[in-house]
């Protein structure tokens, strides 16, 4: 695959007028421009590399933290196309971090392939923004291109930088650090707030040239291998394990096809502190140049001191003159506060959480709470491994700002705590994050109304449409034909999901095949229908079909057994109804979406019944 992406910069120079400006053509900004394009916007990304794909691809992170089972999206859509471009899913499983691995530049060429079949998107690469204005309802920006200025305007706008630039340059208020403890609720902050953020990594993608070959790099300048002493000590810290000296563990962590490896190894790596986000672009130039010298001294580490001198810098993997990403990997960001804050309640117990903001849910995620603050002594000591969750849903009024109505933020600068960052951070939900900021756009620009006005439900059921998941629910597929039912019934909260937090793949649980009983169905439905206020009729029997026809009738009278026959025919169930059936959870899930629609019940954005 030798894709060449060359329309854009075509079309940039020929259109100044747009439905969408996305700023940043990272995870979240690629995905958001596919969907909106689909959905029918003319939107423009402005990406300042020649690549799509940010942390997968420019900063070469090339190895996906969860969501195997749950191929939400935009992003299932990536891991079947390269799944089919390696041969399987099983070729992807080369290293033991991850159960999806690839080498960046063919992350790149799947995310551009992907875009260029997209007829109302544009990108124009090797493009920095300079200005965004927002006035009389018109976002105006401004861009540099081979030395030119260029003008483009459109009625929204998505922040998807790295690190929430297009934000700051509104004035709008976020948080950046460690949060206090009393501040935002969480026992396991520290006692007070502070300005450290995850340590960023340069990843170096290296290359295996064979025994014999020797492609140790030149001694780095402050070359000390004291500092990378305790590299090959390793353990899982979910399992308490004893860290054990493993070179070669070490090294096959990230391993890629095609014999390439991702170095982005935190015990005594290449992690650096550096906080460098609200330095100017070019301090952060200059600042991330010590990143960059540190995995060049990790490099000659691993070639020299442990052996591995047939590992060399890949030398075909990106278009940098030293062979390196051409960004690093940014683990956080400014964070914004947006129409609500998702904090770690709504993660450890979206159930028992203040408000059920699990009904406003845009992107799934599943991987383990995880920070990296190894080379910052100063940082204060949580042990996030001890944060246990289960899989989780991201709120949509995370991606509102509260103080403007045509900004929606994506990437890392959502209203998030400085803990769940530490999952919401990861490839596959920021791609999420990214596709439900697109269709926020469409529903916004279509309808002519500010961000805060949308509706929720219209969000969530476009996005199922396009494979997305809104509810964490790892025992079903979009390829299920009731995918969507029990998607719906689930973000009601009529049936719930049971939430397990295992290792580094945390669950939730819809359980499909398991008995409904008479009461979890009454309770269930009682905050949605007044009429079930006061009733106490439902005992804990499993529900049969003559029951559910009582019951339904109490919501919505003269619906005879016949018209749930009928229902039930209609979405091809399988069996036959009959009254008396024992039913399960996806054959409530479909008659109840078929018959009451709860779904359509508008919710507010702290996830209550308007």
């Amino acid at each position: 695959m030798n894709l060449i992406f060359l329309s854009s910069v075509q079309l940039v120079f020929a259109q100044t007028s747009y439905d969408l400006i996305i700023v940043g053509g990272g995870a979240s900004g690629t995905a958001a421009g596919i969907s909106a394009g689909r959905l029918g916007m003319k939107t423009l990304i402005i990406e300042s590399t020649p690549w799509l794909g940010g942390m997968l691809t420019s900063a070469g992170v090339s190895a996906i933290d969860g969501n195997h089972r749950l191929p939400s999206g935009i992003w299932g859509e990536f891991k079947s196309q390269l799944e089919e471009y390696y041969g399987g899913p099983e070729k992807l499983s080369t290293g033991w971090v991850s159960n999806t691995l690839f080498e960046p530049k063919v992350g790149n060429e799947i995310l551009q392939k992907m875009a260029a079949s997209v007829d109302n998107l544009t990108v124009t690469f090797e493009s920095d923004w300079k200005t965004a204005d927002y006035s009389q309802k018109l976002w105006t920006v401004t861009f540099m291109k081979n030395g030119e200025s260029f003008t483009v305007k459109a009625p929204m706008l998505i922040d998807a930088t790295e690190l929430g630039d297009v934000a700051a340059a509104q004035g709008l208020p976020y948080r950046l650090g460690m949060d206090a403890r009393d501040e935002i609720g969480e026992s396991f902050a520290p006692e007070e707030s502070n300005s450290i953020i995850q340590d960023l990594t340069y990843v170096v993608t290296l290359q295996d040239y064979g025994k014999g070959v020797d492609k140790t790099i030149p001694e780095p300048a402050n070359y000390d291998p004291t500092e990378f002493a305790c590299a090959c000590a390793h353990a899982d810290p979910i399992s308490e394990n004893d860290p054990t000296l493993d070179c070669d563990k070490m090294i096959s962590y990230g391993k890629l096809p095609n014999g390439k490896y991702m170095i982005n190894w935190p015990n005594c790596g290449n992690d650096y502190f550096l906080n460098l986000i609200e330095m100017k672009p070019e301090e952060r130039t200059l600042a991330q140049e010590d990143a960059k010298q540190a995995t060049l001294r990790f490099t000659y580490y691993i070639q020299h001191e442990l052996g591995y001198a047939h590992l060399g810098v890949a030398e075909d993997e990106y278009p940098t003159e030293d062979n390196l990403p051409m960004i690093p990997y940014h683990r956080e960001s400014r964070r914004y506060e947006g129409l609500v804050d998702f904090t770690l309640p709504y993660v450890r117990t979206p159930y028992e959480a203040p408000n059920p903001m699990y009904r406003t849910g845009i992107a799934v995620g599943d991987y383990t709470i995880d920070h990296h603050h190894k080379k910052n002594l100063e940082a204060p000591a949580i042990d996030f491994i001890k944060i246990r969750i289960p899989s989780y849903n991201v709120p949509l009024g995370a991606l509102i700002p509260k103080d403007h109505p045509a900004l929606i933020l994506a990437e890392k600068s959502i209203s998030v705590s400085n803990i769940v960052n530490g999952a919401s951070r990861l490839q596959p939900v920021v791609l999420g994050i990214g596709h439900a900021a697109g269709v926020l756009a469409v529903v916004a620009v279509k309808e002519k109304k500010e961000l805060q006005e949308i509706s929720i439900r219209e969000v969530q059921s476009l996005l199922l449409a396009q494979n997305a998941y809104i509810m964490p629910f790892l025992d079903m597929n979009p390829r299920d034909n009731h995918f969507k039912a029990m998607q719906k019934i689930g973000a009601t909260g009529i049936l719930k999901g049971e939430g397990v937090p295992y290792l580094w793949a945390n669950q939730t649980w819809f359980y499909p095949d398991r008995l409904v009983t008479e009461f979890e169905l009454i309770d269930g439905l009682r905050p949605l229908y007044l009429e079930l206020k006061d009733y106490w009729g439902a005992s804990g029997d499993y529900l049969t079909g003559a029951r559910i026809q009582q019951l339904i009738e109490i919501v919505k009278p003269n619906t005879p057994l016949l018209e749930i026959a009928q229902a039930w025919k209609r979405k091809g169930l399988d069996g036959n109804f009959t009254t008396e059936a024992k039913l399960n959870r996806l054959q409530v899930s479909v008659l109840l979406d078929e018959l009451l629609d709860p779904f359509s019940k508008e919710v507010g954005w702290e996830g209550n019944f308007r």
